[in-house]
């Protein structure tokens, strides 16, 4: 990981592994499949751990990880992810929360403007100020739409387009395809 991929001199950053989904669209629980003899959520973990300053999984529990339960309760979709990983930062004295889902591989940090912002087109990734807590949670207590594409554009939050599309893997083939052209099989 480039040097520039580590949290600004200062601050602490809490990386989140948003997990706590059903794998509706994979069939089955994608955190826990192997690509290269090991799982997912580990691939992720590894690629996140350098960027950041303290480590968490959302959703779930995973072994050598710290846990971090959605909020304001379990099967509200990532937002309930993201708000928990916020919670959890605003405790801790973390500035900010970057995030990723348990099934892409991400090298985020350098990207993404100092006041926060999405991946576009796979908006689970990104950057999120601590002050975003309050927000959110009124979001989540008031709102009828809990996409995290509404909630971006509710907040004004900006769209960032990467250089490179993380992988991300909505279906075993995905996953599979990908193993194949890195050699990780």
């Amino acid at each position: 990981m480039p040097p520039e991929s580590a949290p600004p001199a200062g601050q602490r950053i809490l990386g989140a592994l948003i997990a706590g989904g059903r794998s509706t669209r994979f069939g089955r629980d994608k955190a826990v499949e192997p690509l290269g003899g090991r799982a997912l959520l580990d691939h992720v973990a590894d690629a996140l751990r350098p960027q950041v300053s303290e480590l968490v999984v959302v959703g779930r529990t995973w072994p050598g990880i710290a846990h971090v339960a959605d909020r304001p309760a379990p099967g509200l979709g990532p937002l309930a992810g993201l708000c928990g990983a916020l919670h959890h930062a605003a405790e801790a004295g973390h500035a900010a929360v970057l995030s990723a889902p348990c099934d892409a591989l991400p090298d985020l940090l350098s990207r993404f403007p100092e006041g926060g912002g999405a991946a576009d087109g796979c908006y689970l990734l990104g950057l999120w100020p601590a002050g975003l807590l309050g927000p959110l949670e009124k979001w989540l207590a008031g709102s009828g739409d809990r996409s995290m594409r509404a909630w971006i554009a509710a907040r004004g939050l900006p769209l960032v387009r990467l250089p490179v599309t993380p992988e991300n893997f909505n279906s075993e083939a995905a996953l599979r395809a990908y193993a194949r052209r890195t050699g990780l099989t």
